[in-house]
């Protein structure tokens, strides 16, 4: 399971996957004896789900660096004054277009 998985989909259908057969694999062992002797290989896939569970939340929350860069561009605008707000306190003479 060292494959790294780009697509959200199979990433998706990877993890799906590595949960059920944990999950089978726990279920086949009938007898509790057999579940503690199968003590290391449960860890191992307890490990490797683990593992690909941690790598599809970083993805799952992580900006590609075109969103990234989109949110700088809107949090710069959001912080620059608005340079078609109006002064209200000038001179109502040179704006008689706000009258009324």
């Amino acid at each position: 399971m060292n494959e790294h998985v780009y697509d959200p989909e199979e990433r998706v259908a990877r993890l799906v996957a590595l949960l059920r057969a944990l999950a089978a694999r726990i279920d086949a062992l009938a007898r509790d004896a057999d579940l503690l002797a199968a003590g290391p290989e449960l860890i191992k896939m307890m490990g490797d789900a683990r593992s690909e569970l941690f790598h599809y939340e970083v993805r799952i929350t992580y900006d590609t660096p075109e969103v990234a860069e989109s949110r700088r561009i809107v949090e710069q605008a959001r912080q620059q004054p608005d340079a078609l707000a109006f002064d209200d306190a000038g001179d109502e003479e040179d704006e008689p277009w706000r009258k009324g």
